[in-house]
């Protein structure tokens, strides 16, 4: 662990991390036995591949399985092992309709038919589409490119899946479909992106922009305005290597004549408005 990165509760880190995290990344900020803590008290709880999420998406299976219903929504999202912008902080979960069960209500709730659904969890591309019907913008394009990235989704399937749809939210559930990435690498750049997508830029995940003979991919790029946006972050920013790196990279942009811009993951996740404002300027 870095001097210079700061060491937060287990549970926390797993939070910033997007709901679910491998150890190696988990590790700058978090001891093991802070980890194993964690689980122990029911904070964290391990999945697959050596990971940890978050304990709100198991109380979901357990809720949606006593009133017989399922897991979806967010909860789902991060039971399918994605990374989620605003990882849950209570269950979502899906009961048959008709069900007239409420001793285990929870704000979110909701009602469909469940023929085709498994016994726990939504599917992988139901649970993208419900997400994008009920979640913000930037937060649902979050879990469409986790879905995308760790391959449970596949691109066509996705649009295919949106052209005829209709009701509430059927206009972002386009929307988001065909804005969803999977190059995006974690849920910090899909929201950087997102808030880059409202003020009418043309962003791209992960754009290829060549100078001094190599192949750059800023976080979010725009070729036609020549805009680079970056999502910078502690984890993989913090030691002396990365930080020469950094500035060898901007500057090359700029000589180039890209315009760099760089927002902190605190920035991108929790004052949104002003990092529309500054993109704005651009678009």
């Amino acid at each position: 662990m870095t001097a210079d990165q700061p060491r937060v509760p287990a549970a926390q880190a797993v939070r910033d991390l997007g709901g679910v995290a491998r150890w190696a990344d988990l590790r700058p900020r978090v001891t093991r036995h802070a980890l194993r803590e964690a689980v122990r008290r029911g904070e964290l709880s391990r999945c697959d591949h050596g990971r940890y999420r978050v304990a709100e998406a198991d109380e979901a299976l357990v809720l949606a399985r006593r009133i017989g219903g399922v897991a979806s929504h967010l909860s789902a999202a991060v039971l399918h092992g994605w990374e989620v912008a605003r990882p849950p902080t209570d269950a979502w979960f899906t009961v048959p309709r008709g069900s007239r069960r409420r001793d285990v209500w929870t704000p979110h709730t909701y009602r469909a038919d469940l023929v085709d659904e498994p016994d726990d969890v939504t599917r992988p591309l139901r649970t993208v589409l419900d997400c994008a019907r009920r979640l913000p913008f930037e937060e649902a394009l979050a879990v469409a490119d986790s879905a995308l990235r760790h391959g449970d989704v596949e691109p066509l399937e996705l649009r295919i899946a949106t052209e005829r749809v209709g009701g509430r939210g059927a206009g972002q559930l386009r929307r988001v479909a065909a804005h969803a990435d999977g190059r995006a690498a974690n849920p910090f750049e899909s929201v950087l992106r997102a808030h880059a997508l409202e003020v009418g830029l043309d962003a791209v995940a992960q754009l290829a922009v060549r100078v001094e003979g190599r192949v750059l991919h800023p976080d979010v790029g725009d070729a036609g305005r020549r805009l680079a946006v970056e999502a910078e972050s502690w984890a993989y920013h913090g030691d002396a290597d990365a930080f020469r790196s950094d500035c060898w990279r901007h500057t090359v942009l700029a000589v180039a004549g890209w315009r760099v811009l760089r927002f902190t993951w605190q920035q991108v996740m929790h004052d949104g408005a002003w990092v529309r404002r500054c993109l704005a300027a651009f678009a």
